[in-house]
């Protein structure tokens, strides 16, 4: 294993849905919990609770292809000091770019990467240091259009396409966990981390302290960190602790 050299962060979760904060099982949309119907309060909550960054995702947007959330981002935006990536529906540079000024600090590029990988490379010249990529996986495949198209690239062959592009970060789902709380799948995420020069943040299935413990025990400089949703949302993963932990583990 590589070694670790920065410390690893938790980036809580905020699903948006019809301007709810939910989560689905394995991507579902018609598998969707409402667990907050205010979604800025939720940012803010996160905030008080000592995380460092948030993770945003617009789910009626990566279906329908553009933004559909963008009043309850606002609305977050103005609540939050700290920072937060935003996926979901960001597929042109005027998006990016409207996002950017908006005061998202770093966006998200899921099914364009796929499809238009040369987008990727252009929003990273535009903004550096602002653009990560988000491979979702499917039995291995890179999945798209809000997971409901599986491409035939797998995630390593897809992450490799933009060693050069100066990418932030490649968030990497494994669909299959997602909402599951079945516990990451570390193994093929520190495999991707070390075959790669991109940071990757590990995605899906986070569930319990252990899994947080895990992250740190693989020693993996790659690895940026690690998204919880549900975990966090039905107590099963308590802030503080894991917050406390991966700081220590420095």
């Amino acid at each position: 294993m590589c070694s670790s050299k920065t410390p690893l962060t938790l980036f809580p979760a905020i699903d948006l849905k019809d301007g709810e904060c939910v989560r689905l099982v394995r991507g579902l949309m018609e598998e969707a919990t409402v667990f907050n119907d205010n979604p800025a309060a939720q940012a803010r909550a996160f905030q008080d609770a000592g995380f460092d960054y948030l993770h945003l995702v617009d789910l009626n947007g990566a279906f329908e292809g553009k933004p559909v959330n963008a009043s309850a981002v606002d609305a977050i935006l103005k609540e939050i000091t700290i920072p937060a990536q935003l996926g979901g529906g960001i597929r042109d540079l005027a998006t990016i770019e409207m996002w950017l000024t908006k005061g998202i600090a770093r966006v998200i590029i899921g099914t364009a990467a796929v499809k238009d990988p040369d987008l990727v490379r252009e929003a990273c010249k535009r903004f550096p240091g602002q653009i990560a990529v988000g491979l979702d996986a499917k039995g291995g495949k890179v999945a798209v259009e809000g997971w409901a198209e599986v491409s035939d690239l797998t995630v390593l062959e897809m992450a490799k396409q933009f060693e050069d592009a100066g990418v932030a970060a490649i968030i990497y789902t494994d669909i299959d966990r997602d909402g599951v709380l079945e516990g990451l799948n570390l193994d093929s995420t520190v495999s991707l981390a070390e075959a790669i020069s991109i940071p990757v943040i590990a995605s899906g299935g986070l569930s319990t302290i252990d899994d947080i413990k895990a992250l740190i025990a693989a020693d993996c400089a790659g690895l940026e960190g690690a998204i919880s949703g549900r975990a966090l949302y039905d107590g099963r993963l308590d802030p503080a602790e894991a917050i406390a932990l991966l700081k220590g583990a420095v």
